[in-house]
């Protein structure tokens, strides 16, 4: 017998002394606690204060017999579970014996029993309570265990939930952050370019003049071209930028590209070659997409390579994919660098010794982009100081034979007629050098600062073009267009946004409020003239 164990009670039950003297003797041991009654009424006071393992019940008692107060257990579920052993030296027959068994017994044992058997009996019942409670302590563990962990998940669950309600908040809060932070960007450099512009207009400049505008014209290109990238980068990051798919020729994508970058590379003094098959090599892509990955891919190669140094782009199909590589004899890529170079705001020269610029997103907007379009970009490098070599693959359309008829695109030029303009900017540089900007083309402006005043202006002025910034003060751009369209005349203006705000939802609410169009700022050049060309066409037709 297992000692170690807690002892489990067994209940003897006989109303003679000296038989309840016996069996305690018979069955005394460490692992039981004998609990001794001599009638029914006192087995019952018992069972009510004690849980049994087992009753050891004689069945002739005065008052209650065993067989009745073996009912009567039975019949109370708290110990209708406890098996019971008769003992009895009068009831032999076939008939006590099932009368026995039929009130509850487990076994029948006749007097004077037999030490060994009894206590083999008692032991089997014994060791059967004791797994039995273990099962039920296991189970209430169980039950705790269930418990504790469906607390444990529910409560890693809500920290999961705020976790993700937290970086949803941080995503949209650096979505604010650096919406703003183009905005802020974008208006200084807007009366830079008008200046620029208006300088141009006047004629021939000395040459130093030209030069310096060249220079100012230059970096305000590559300071829009950086907010761009940065805002690119975190709408591709969540995955709101929309490809406006079409069949291009990847010579015409890579005109784009180098027109853009070919004053770097000639500010560089670079020997740049392009190498193209004589079929025009076709894809279906977004043309101003595919223009910025080339862009980036150029300007790279620009930037990472001495002065006087050497790019080659090549243009090339391989089965039905069109692969174009840009190689240079530059500073080159460590072999453990090749793959991070992809990576956001990787640099390859360290920030305080970095002397070539950028933000080290271009890279990875490329990357992205590339996969929008279905291809692939890679970068290879024989070591530090022995070049680049990046490889676009991207798949092909089918490819047609070369048009030697295909007209080049038709560079914008100044529209003959005039205007009245209305141009509304809190910024009063921007505002100042746009409308002086417009006068020296021929056209009557009106400038004010804010929305309030656009709209006076406009209902005393009537303007044919309305250039409005959406952030302005006591009025913002988006009422004030609602407040111009509701004037007389109205509908007929052309009312266009000028704004740092450049987001997708900045241009949808820019469509409800009834704008034309929206143009971010600093606007190119060539994008006023076409915008005053195509008002003047529209007037001209309103008066056929």
């Amino acid at each position: 017998m297992n000692t170690k164990a807690d002892p489990v009670n067994i209940l003897i039950v006989d109303d003679e002394p000296r038989n309840l003297a016996v069996l305690e003797s018979i069955l005394d041991d460490p692992g039981y606690r004998l609990v001794r009654a001599g009638s029914g009424d006192e087995a019952l006071l018992a069972l009510m204060a004690d849980e049994f393992a087992l009753l050891v019940l004689d069945v002739q008692m005065p008052g209650m017999s065993g067989f009745e107060l073996a009912q009567m257990i039975k019949d109370r579920r708290k110990t209708a579970h406890i098996p019971i052993i008769f003992l009895t030296a009068y009831y032999n027959s076939d008939q006590h014996v099932l009368e026995g068994y039929g009130s509850g017994a487990v076994d029948y044992l006749h007097k004077p029993v037999n030490p060994s058997v009894l206590r083999s009996k008692v032991a089997v019942f014994a060791e059967l309570h004791r797994r039995g409670q273990e099962l039920e302590r296991a189970n209430r563990r169980l039950v705790d265990l269930n418990a504790t962990l469906d607390r444990r998940v529910e409560e890693r669950t809500a920290e999961l939930q705020e976790s993700e309600a937290r970086l949803r908040e941080a995503s949209r809060r650096k979505d604010e952050f650096l919406a703003t932070l183009a905005h802020e960007l974008r208006n200084p450099l807007a009366p830079v370019r008008n200046a620029i512009h208006f300088l141009r207009l006047r004629g021939p400049a000395t040459t130093d003049v030209q030069w310096a505008s060249d220079i100012v014209e230059r970096q305000v290109g590559l300071m829009s071209r950086l907010i761009d990238e940065l805002m690119d980068v975190s709408r591709i990051g969540q995955g709101r930028v929309e490809l406006r798919r079409g069949r291009v020729a990847l010579a015409d994508v890579l005109a784009d590209a180098l027109e853009t970058i070919q004053p770097q590379i000639d500010g560089a003094g670079h020997k740049l070659s392009v190498l193209q098959p004589a079929v025009r090599l076709q894809v279906d892509a977004d043309r101003a997409r595919l223009a910025q990955v080339f862009m980036n891919l150029l300007s790279n190669a620009a930037k990472y390579t001495d002065p006087g140094g050497q790019i080659e782009v090549r243009l090339v199909s391989e089965g039905g994919t069109a692969l174009v590589t840009i190689r240079d004899s530059g500073i080159g890529i460590a072999p453990h660098r090749l793959e991070s170079v992809f990576e956001m705001f990787s640099q390859e020269e360290p920030a305080l010794s970095r002397s070539r610029g950028g933000l080290g997103i271009g890279l990875s907007l490329t990357r992205k982009l590339v996969e929008l379009h279905g291809g692939t970009v890679s970068a290879s490098s024989e070591g530090q100081g022995k070049g680049s070599l990046f490889v676009v693959r991207l798949p092909l359309a089918m490819p047609v034979p070369n048009d030697s008829d295909e007209s080049p695109a038709e560079e914008a030029v100044l529209p003959t007629g005039s205007l009245r303009i209305l141009v509304a900017d809190d910024n009063a540089d921007a505002a100042m050098t746009l409308a002086i900007l417009l006068e020296s083309m021929g056209h009557a402006v009106r400038q004010v600062h804010d929305g309030e005043a656009a709209a006076e202006a406009a209902a005393a002025f009537d303007p044919q073009l309305v250039l409005l910034d959406l952030g302005m003060p006591r009025m913002n751009g988006y009422e004030a267009c609602r407040r111009i369209r509701g004037q007389p005349g109205g509908a007929a203006r052309m009312i266009v946004a000028v704004t740092g705000w450049g987001q997708p939802q900045d241009l949808e609410r820019g469509r409800e409020a009834g704008f034309d169009q929206h143009l971010v700022k600093p606007i190119a050049f060539d994008q006023l003239l076409r915008l005053i060309s195509a008002r003047l066409e529209g007037s001209a037709q309103g008066r056929e």
